[in-house]
Order: structure tokens, then sequence, then C-alpha cells
């Protein structure tokens, strides 16, 4: 266990730095979102598209892997909401802190320092993939709800033109001036440690409360779905970077847009800021485990 350490550690300490920022500055983590969403993500996406080797044997291998794992933790917390008998509204809250990973502010980095380049490939596509099912399924699901306003919202942010222009000038073959090149490499390599301040301060402003539904939710995240994510993809037969990624990024905690999906399209806001925190700050115990099994398994 201690040789994940150094791999740990850093993503760690960025964090700390982001929370106690937020503690001693006076900084606005709205821009900081807005820097990471709409300028630094897109430049990160762009390059890896750009640059990756990933064969469209494990592109196909994650995607299904994500998608069959996301299926079954769906069915898994609709079975437990007709078992425990859940309020509509406690039930659409499960469904979106079970459902929404942090695969990116938190997932990015971790892939990075521990598989290295060739992990951040496949960690990106993992992030488009979710990025993508995010915006389009949780609304309906949490709405009940036509994908007709999920895909007016896909369209407003850079997600989709990022993914698009990366594919042309893969596709293409386009070799960017060597200034563009440069510049576009480094906006996406500050996407990863901007990212992990601006959850560090996220964490700092919200009120940390542990109860029964924190942690029960927090368990499916974080245990539950790597769980199901490796037996998916044990019968998928991805081996390797591929099957290891999956899990890790299935492994991370609830994401914190779920809170404004929740918000604007139903369930209880409150609840999910306060397990975003809970499953964080846990991930750093859950997080080497599931390392420690994937590369045993």
């Amino acid at each position: 266990m201690t040789v994940l350490l150094p791999a740990i550690a850093p993503v760690a300490l960025i964090v700390l730095l982001g929370f106690i920022a937020a503690r001693r500055l006076s900084w606005e983590s709205k821009t900081l979102s807005q820097l990471v969403v709409y300028i630094l993500s897109p430049a990160l996406i762009v390059n890896s598209l750009y640059r990756t080797t990933l064969s469209s044997q494990s592109t196909v291998g994650l995607f299904l892997g994500f998608a069959i794992a996301s299926l079954l933790l769906y069915l898994i917390v609709w079975l437990l909401g007709k078992l425990l008998r859940l309020q509509p509204i406690l039930q659409k809250t499960l469904m979106a802190t079970t459902l929404c990973s942090n695969a990116g502010n938190l997932g990015l980095p971790l892939n990075t320092f521990i598989y290295g380049e060739a992990g951040l490939e496949r960690a990106v596509v993992y992030l488009i993939i979710a990025a993508v099912f995010v915006f389009t399924a949780i609304p309906p699901i949490l709405r009940g709800d036509s994908l007709k306003s999920s895909f007016k919202l896909i369209f407003k942010l850079p997600l989709i033109w990022s993914i698009a222009l990366g594919l042309i000038l893969r596709a293409l073959a386009v070799q960017l001036p060597p200034t563009l090149d440069k510049g576009l490499q480094q906006l996406g390599m500050a996407a990863i440690p901007v990212a992990l301040i601006l959850l560090g301060i996220q964490l700092a402003n919200t009120p940390l409360r542990i109860g029964v539904y924190e942690l029960c939710a927090s368990g499916l995240r974080l245990l539950v779905a790597p769980l199901i994510t490796f037996g998916v993809g044990r019968a998928l037969q991805l081996e390797g970077l591929d099957l290891q990624v999956l899990v890790l990024q299935s492994a991370m905690p609830v994401a914190v847009n779920s809170v404004v999906l929740v918000a604007e399209f139903g369930g209880d806001p409150s609840l999910v800021a306060r397990t975003v925190v809970v499953s964080t700050l846990s991930s750093f115990l859950t997080l080497p485990l599931v390392l420690w099994f994937s590369g045993r398994v």
C-alpha cells in the first residue's frame, strides 16, 4: 500500500493548498470554475485527442465498460428505492450521487500521476464518455423530461466542440504550427492543477456533516461502483491499463457538478453537497484499496 503514496500525495497536496487558499484568500470559486470549464478542460481534451495513440479497441472497451456499469448502478439504485420505499426526492438524489463521478477534477490528475501519459489518454476518453452521459442522460432521469433540453445544454458547453475539434485534427492528421501546438499543450497541462485547487476551494466552502445517507451514498460511489465496473471489465475481457483506468475512474468520489444537476432537475442539493465532501475525503482512504486490488488481480 505504501507504494501508492507517491501517487496519492501530490493530488492530496494540491487539494489541500486549494482548501487553505479558500480559507486565507478571497478567491471566487466561480471564476476558477469557468476557467476550467470553458478554457483549460477543452484545451486538455483537444490536446489529448490530437496526440492520442489510443486504439479503437481500447476506446470501444472503455465505452462499453462505462455504459454497462452505469446501467447496472442505475438498476441497483432503482431497486434500493423500491425495497426501502424511498421518497422520490431521496431516490433522485441517490441516483445523482451514484452515477456522477469526479472523473475530471480528481480522475485525470490521479491517472496521470499513477499511469503517466498512457493512463491520461484513457482517462480523457472515459471523461468524455462520462460527460456526455451526465449532460444527456442524468437530466431526463432526474426530471423525467425529454432529451431535447439536455441536447440544448450540451451544445451550449464547449465540451462537444472540443471533442469535435480534437477528432477532426486527428482524423485529418493536421500539424499545428509549433507556437500554437505548444500553447495548446501548456493550457491542457494547466487544467489538472487548477482543477485540483478548485476542488480544494469547493471542499472548504461546503459544510461537513456525516449521516447515514452520506455514508451509504459514499459507499455506493466509492466501493460498489468500482466492484461492479471491475466485474464488467473482466466480462468484456479488458486487460492492463484499459481495465485499471476504467476501474480507477469508476472509483472516484461524487462529482461537484452533481449539485448543479440536482438543483436544476430534481433532488436535494444539500444532501448532494454533503455527500460530495464525505465521499471526496473518504476517497483518499478507498482509492489506495481500489488501486491495490486492481493491481493484484
